[in-house]
């Protein structure tokens, strides 16, 4: 069994300022410690493609769309918002960061790999259908989502999005569908102050004090999660991968640690064994301490295997 790790070059031309968290090295963070791990003989590599108009026009309306392209700048960066900027290649790192999470449904969906790994940036869960935010100019795992239901005919796929922030971008485009079970945990009265008074049947929100440790997150997560995704009965889980929650990540107070990572993929995979023939797409969402980042996806990664 292998996972297949979609990502591009392309994804490491969205260049911020020095001083933000979002940044390329990121994704070589996770590269240098898949290889430490010695995890590359289960890990197939391809290159993402872009991911078509008509597939983000599913996730988000076409003014949302023409604005972020229309904000491209010749040089340096413009800022969106406090949080989000626009560089010269954030156009190119976003259609292949898009593209990779349509190459990954597509490739659990029609080959013999049932688990596919997203290595690519900007991320994407805070993005709403009509608005860049939080570092996230597209919804990758949205966009995911609806080409699972639209393209390949699918009934039912769940989210899962464990990222230390709620993921508000994914719940406003995914909210009342009931084709789409969307779970997300996150730290509460926290950024982007959303998810706690939240009361769709198709979303469930874990939201969780600052300071909350391994113990204290899996067993709320167990009870909130984990019938819900069984009675639900997915045919794909598409994961938002973000591993800012933990301890060592100035980014939130959560305590996590790599083995919480580890734990709940391991659960995810279970899930996705008795009810989708094991197909997961896991999409990276955030985790800004480089060390804690690599060490965290090699973690999820043995996880679903």
């Amino acid at each position: 069994m292998s996972i297949v790790v979609f990502s591009h070059s392309d994804c490491l031309e969205h260049i911020p300022d020095e001083q933000h968290p979002e940044c390329p090295a990121r994704i070589a963070a996770i590269n240098d410690q898949l290889i430490r791990s010695g995890m590359d003989f289960v890990l197939v590599r391809k290159d993402a493609s872009d991911a078509p108009l008509e597939a983000i026009y599913r996730a988000h309306t076409k003014e949302h769309v023409d604005f972020v392209f229309a904000q491209i700048p010749e040089y340096d960066h413009e800022w969106i918002d406090p949080d989000t900027l626009i560089t010269a290649g954030s156009k190119a790192a976003a259609l292949k960061a898009a593209g990779a999470a349509i190459n990954a449904v597509d490739d659990v969906l029609t080959t013999y790999n049932k688990q596919a790994f997203c290595a690519v940036r900007p991320p994407g869960h805070h993005a709403t259908r009509d608005k860049a935010m939080g570092f996230c100019l597209f919804n990758n795992v949205a966009i995911a989502a609806y080409h699972a239901l639209e393209t390949h005919g699918l009934e039912r796929v769940a989210i899962v999005d464990f990222d230390v922030h709620h993921g508000n971008g994914t719940e406003d485009i995914v909210q009342n569908d009931e084709r789409i079970l969307f779970c997300s945990s996150f730290q509460q009265a926290f950024y982007p102050f959303t998810g706690e008074d939240t009361n769709a049947d198709n979303i469930h929100n874990v939201p969780l004090p600052a300071g909350c440790k391994g113990p204290q997150w899996q067993e709320a997560v167990s009870q909130k999660w984990f019938k819900a995704l069984d009675d639900f009965a997915p045919q794909l889980i598409l994961i938002s991968a973000g591993f800012d929650g933990h301890a060592e990540d100035d980014m939130s107070q959560f305590l996590l640690k790599e083995e919480d990572y580890h734990w709940i993929s391991l659960k995810l995979k279970e899930i996705a064994d008795n009810h989708c023939d094991g197909r997961i797409v896991s999409c990276l969402e955030g985790g800004y301490n480089l060390s804690a980042l690599g060490r965290s996806v090699v973690a999820h990664l043995k996880g679903l295997l």
